[in-house]
């Protein structure tokens, strides 16, 4: 194990991975930061409180389909293992296919979906009216952010992580630039943060494209229409049934982040706010962590598709130890450091004390969460979906909703034990099915 650690060669492949990724992904919760800071220093916390609902709405839809992005990941890196390319170009394909599906319907769909929400929450009035409006608007970007989804995966199962950062961070600057452009500058408040979100998928779409293409056009002979005459029911088969475990495990993470901001909510409006800023800073620990996360999907696919199993051990012991190097170092920056990026997200004296109540959670989930990030990686390049689903149904309802139920007298500590705890449950379920079962499977 220690000669794994101290090998030059690993660890200089780990970084060429993971650090475009990282880089990358931390630009996605700065794109939130900014989203947050702009409309956090606005006259009201109500605005705050209908963004951090209508972002939640639309996150649920993306990140429950987020399964395009993963299961795409796991079997192209499995193809590309085996040389075989033609796999490869059949899986963008079909999962492209199914994300404009399932864009296209989420468009459609939008007003039941936005009325299902507002249902299950208690919002203020006023939080509710800018849901409305932020929710109406970023909805047309759902298809293009499903395609992202999918060419993103498939950039990264060909182990192509620059390619992959680019695509992130031209879209996440175009964002940030809108954002200030059309909250501060034009003064179209909720509105245009939520333009400025539709733009900056758009502009994302067409450098995934490009990317794409420049990829089909270096590995040649990719015939789109025999593909498609290729694909029947039969052909989804593999894809569709991982997506399904992976769906699920979506869902209940989903269920545990809606459920914060939804209950929340009816906390008031100074307290759904500060869940706000305080989960953007949990989106950054979970961001900067897959970046390592996406060097384990990407070697351990090829392992698989190797039949490699020293591969695998190897790249899951570089991988955990990076990741706990990653967590300690978030626990420290944010012990030392999150006051004041709290006061820099909103100038709400209100909002900021709410935020700094609660701050001392967010400072030891990092340690709690690290695992599961990184085992999620895992499993998703071993394509083992189920284990992945029956680990994330063990966390949400043998954990967090019965953390939440027991403490829910101590008001918003209640919800935040219980997100802590779901993290934990995560880490060591995925860990001691690794170290049982998995690492075994290839041997």
């Amino acid at each position: 194990m220690i000669a794994i650690l101290l090998n030059q060669q690993k660890n200089r492949q780990l970084l060429a991975l993971a650090l475009p990724m990282i880089l990358s992904n931390i630009t996605v919760p700065l794109l939130g930061l900014v989203d947050t800071a702009v409309v956090g220093h606005l006259s009201n916390a109500y605005y705050l409180g209908g963004v951090a609902v209508g972002s939640t709405i639309i996150t649920l839809i993306i990140w429950l389909l987020g399964f395009l992005r993963m299961a795409t990941t796991g079997l192209v890196a499995q193809a590309y293992g085996a040389n075989d390319t033609q796999q490869q170009y059949r899986l963008l394909v079909q999962a492209g296919s199914l994300a404009l599906l399932f864009g296209l319907t989420a468009v459609l769909l939008q007003l039941p979906i936005v009325n299902l929400a507002m249902a299950m929450s208690d919002a203020s009035v006023e939080v509710e009216r800018y849901c409305r409006e932020y929710f109406q608007v970023r909805i047309w970007s759902t298809p293009f952010a499903l395609m992202n989804l999918v060419m993103l995966g498939w950039l990264l199962g060909r182990q192509q992580p620059k390619a992959a950062m680019w695509q992130l961070i031209v879209a996440n600057l175009v964002n940030i630039v809108l954002d200030v452009l059309f909250v501060i500058g034009l003064d179209w408040g909720v509105r245009g943060a939520a333009l400025a979100s539709v733009f900056a998928d758009m502009a994302g779409f067409a450098v995934a494209l490009t990317l794409v293409r420049r990829q089909l056009n270096r590995l040649g002979d990719f015939q789109l229409m025999t593909i498609c005459k290729q694909l029947t029911l039969q052909s989804y088969r593999q894809l569709i049934s991982l997506n399904t475990d992976i769906f699920i495990r979506s869902l209940c993470l989903q269920l545990s982040f809606a459920f914060m901001t939804f209950y929340g909510a009816s906390l008031g409006d100074n307290t759904v706010a500060a869940n706000a800023v305080l989960l953007n800073l949990l989106l950054l620990i979970s961001y900067a962590l897959d970046g390592i996360a996406y060097y384990a999907e990407a070697e351990v696919g090829r392992a698989y598709g190797r039949k490699d199993s020293c591969l695998m051990k190897e790249s899951v012991i570089l991988a955990w130890a990076w990741s706990a190097v990653a967590a300690i170092t978030f626990t420290l920056f944010f012990a030392v450091a999150g006051s004041n990026i709290i006061s820099a997200l909103t100038s709400i004296v209100e909002v900021q004390q709410v935020a700094n109540d609660y701050l001392i959670w967010v400072i030891f989930l990092p340690l709690l969460a690290f695992g599961s990030y990184l085992f999620d990686g895992v499993y998703i390049g071993a394509a083992q979906g189920k284990v992945m689903r029956n680990s994330m149904i063990i966390a949400t309802f043998g954990v967090f909703f019965p953390t939440w139920y027991l403490l829910q007298g101590l008001g918003n500590h209640a919800l935040w034990a219980a997100m802590s705890a779901f993290m934990l449950a995560r880490s060591l379920t995925l860990s001691a099915h690794y170290s049982l079962r998995l690492r075994k499977v290839l041997d």
